[in-house]
């Protein structure tokens, strides 16, 4: 079977034949300049907002000096919020009260944290994970319902609670070595295709033979 096709707005289609309004490839719903997102990547909501950024990084604003980076093949449920660097307050001082923000001449490029979120690929969060500031989510890693995740996440772990933390992992270590040197998500499409039973299957014998040379 054929891809979906990554510039869908919303790729599912329902058994009338409509389209499901709840899912969409964020690469085609968003235009935030500190907002990367990379193909196939889809997020859903019961409640289909006008504007998905702010909808799951409110706190990212035109202009703040960090990013929010995300990668191919990843899957964002409902209620998933980024709680990105500009929401951070300053806490070297004996107040954590945000003084500048108050005055024009001081507020622009006043931002205590400026930490980058970054998600890899192939990366599950469940309905209602919070991902803090700074957090660095490896790929093929799973955020549990409802976890609350800070800092590194390893690639193909589970995270689960709050706070988040590792449960266990998706595959032993030498799969996961295995799986982080193919990196099956930036090969071609027609080639992702042929290996979608691999990849369904858990077969990392069959996804190696259809690696390209």
């Amino acid at each position: 079977m054929p891809l979906p096709d990554p510039r869908k707005r919303n790729p599912i289609t329902l058994p009338d034949g409509s389209a499901h309004a709840g899912t969409v490839m964020l690469s085609e719903v968003l235009e935030h300049p500190n907002f990367k997102v990379g193909d196939y990547t889809y997020a859903s909501d019961f409640t289909p907002p006008k504007d998905w950024a702010q909808h799951l990084a409110p706190y990212l604003f035109p202009g703040s000096r960090e990013q929010l980076i995300i990668g191919k093949f990843c899957q964002i449920a409902h209620g998933v919020r980024f709680i990105t660097a500009s929401a951070n307050h300053a806490q070297e001082g004996l107040s954590c009260y945000p003084f500048p923000v108050f005055d024009p001449s001081r507020m622009a490029g006043f931002q205590p944290d400026t930490r980058d979120t970054v998600v890899g690929n192939d990366v599950w969060f469940g309905y209602g994970a919070l991902i803090l500031p700074g957090a660095r989510i490896g790929d093929g890693a799973i955020i549990g319902a409802g976890a609350v995740v800070r800092g590194t996440v390893p690639p193909y772990a589970v995270v689960t609670g709050n706070p988040g933390t590792v449960h266990s992992y998706r595959f032993a270590k030498p799969q996961i070595a295995q799986l982080l040197s193919l990196r099956w998500w930036d090969w071609p499409a027609e080639l992702i295709a042929r290996a979608e039973p691999a990849l369904l299957a858990g077969d990392l014998d069959m996804l190696e033979s259809l690696a390209p040379d």
